[in-house]
């Protein structure tokens, strides 16, 4: 598993809806791309001009609510991931 670096966090984005409340299939092209996800792996925290570290708000575990189209796309193993920077957490659950 990758280990961030400083204020970044891995997050796991939470699946679209497959079908709608009436039970009509969805396919992948009209899904909405939900802005939510699961924190995998946080980084230590950002470094301070005098050198001290600031920790990440968000532990692993958590699910989270981030910016539209922020981040950087991975794939490991199959499946795909986000790096974001904290700054672009809105939210957590």
């Amino acid at each position: 598993m990758l280990k961030p670096l400083s204020d970044k966090v891995l997050v796991k984005p939470s699946k679209g809806e497959e079908k709608t409340k009436s039970g009509i299939l969805i396919p992948d092209t009209a899904k909405d791309k939900p802005n939510e996800g699961q924190v995998v792996a946080v980084g230590p925290g950002r470094k301070t001009e005098d050198g001290k570290v600031v920790a990440v708000d968000v532990k692993v575990g958590d699910v989270i609510v981030y910016a539209g189209y922020s981040g950087t796309k991975i794939k490991l193993n199959d499946d795909e991931y986000l790096i974001l920077s904290e700054s672009d957490i809105l939210a957590k659950k």
